[in-house]
Order: structure tokens, then C-alpha cells, then sequence
């Protein structure tokens, strides 16, 4: 793990998780998801760097730079989900170590919480899925709010729910835009190894811990 929180700090009472990437292997079915959408949409095969570039913010978000007509971003939402739904169970896992990691936090008393772009049902399947069950306290999902991360706005709601000050949380995620929503939110930031974003992309946020496995989790 990364250099320990620094002295004097207020000791953690909560740790917030993105989902995707960060506690559930689900980032080839999204990137395939992604891709079949916009070959059924546009007939556009999105290289891997401009894929990367949207991931993590909602889909609606995505879309709307193909077109400006709401009718067909929903279509498009609708195209993504139906695929996504169909392989989810088939492609989907928790990343080794990572469900009893964070067995250990809640065990210790630590209020646990998942902020995420997909919506909530989606999140709550995939955590049923993969074997984390009820160990979250909260789940703020894009259904939730009205404006997503990068912006700060969905990690201060679960920290509203959790009844827990930012001081004393740390927002863990594997891009760019978890951890700037956490740091804008004014929580401590962990950055996670296993993702798909490239290392200098994390580390240029400047995270207060880096987590090389998912075994370290349990060292927040």
C-alpha cells in the first residue's frame, strides 16, 4: 500500500468504494457492451483510449457525444443494457481477495458505502453476483443524483447516509474520476492498481494511498 494516512489526521470511520474495476472484474463486459451499442448505432468499432476516456461517467453522458437527439441516447442506453444484462453473470467476478478484505473492514466496525455511475439495481446484481451480499451500509448509485462523478456530489450523499464527516473517509476507485470526486467531496483518496487506467493517470491525482492488490483494502 501507499504511504500511511498522515499523523494527526482524523482516524477513518468510513471507506467508499467505486464498483467497476474497483471491487467487481466487469470492465471487458462493459468495454463489449460499449463497443456492440456503437456497432449497432453508429456501425463504429471505439478504439480501446477512446473507450477509456468515458469510463466511469453515466452512459447517458457517454452517448450524448454522438448525438444531440434524447430519443436515441435512450436507444442506446436501452441497446448497452440489454446486451450487458445478457452476459453480466457470464462475465462477471470479484476480484481476488477482494471480498474478504472488505469483510475485514466491516468486521472492525468501518461503515462501508458504494458510489457509482451505473444504476443502483446494476450495482446491487453485481455485489449480490459477486459475493458482497448486505456488507455495504450504503449504495448511491446515477439513479441518485443528479450530478456524477467527477463532481462531488454522489460521494456527499453517502457520506450524508453513513452519518460520517469526509475527514474521516477515504474514497477508493480505479480512475481518474473516482478520486477526483472524492478529493472535491474532501475525503482521503486510495487509488487501486488493478484497474484499466493507466498508473501516471492515478498518480498524477496525487491519492493518499495506493493499493497495489485487492488484499489491501483491509490495510485502510
Amino acid at each position: 500500500m501507499g504511504a500511511p494516512s498522515p499523523q494527526g489526521r482524523a482516524p477513518l470511520e468510513a471507506v467508499l468504494f467505486d464498483l467497476d474495476g474497483t471491487l467487481i472484474d466487469s470492465i471487458e463486459l462493459i468495454r463489449q457492451s460499449y463497443a456492440h451499442t456503437l456497432r449497432a448505432h453508429r456501425d463504429f468499432e471505439p478504439p480501446m483510449d477512446f473507450w477509456l476516456q468515458g469510463l466511469g461517467r453515466p452512459l447517458r453522458w457517454q452517448f450524448a457525444h454522438f448525438t444531440e437527439d434524447a430519443s436515441e441516447i435512450e436507444a442506446m442506453v436501452a441497446t448497452y443494457r440489454a446486451y450487458n444484462l445478457a452476459h453480466h453473470d457470464a462475465m462477471v467476478t470479484a476480484f481476488p481477495g477482494a471480498v474478504a478484505a472488505v469483510e475485514q473492514l466491516r468486521a472492525r466496525g468501518v461503515k462501508l458505502a458504494i458510489v457509482t455511475s451505473k444504476m443502483r439495481a446494476g450495482a446491487r446484481r453485481g455485489l449480490d453476483h459477486c459475493g458482497f451480499g448486505a456488507l455495504f451500509d450504503v449504495i448511491v448509485g446515477a439513479d441518485d443524483v443528479s450530478d456524477h462523478k467527477p463532481h462531488p456530489a454522489p460521494v456527499r450523499l453517502a457520506l450524508e447516509q453513513l452519518g460520517v464527516a469526509a475527514e474521516r473517509a477515504v474514497m477508493v476507485g480505479d480512475s481518474p474520476h473516482d478520486l477526483a470526486s472524492g478529493r472535491a467531496a474532501g475525503t482521503r483518496t486510495a487509488a487501486v492498481a488493478w484497474g484499466p487506467f493507466p498508473r501516471d493517470q492515478l498518480l498524477a491525482t496525487e491519492p493518499d494511498y495506493w493499493l497495489e492488490t485487492p488484499q489491501n483494502i483491509a490495510s485502510l
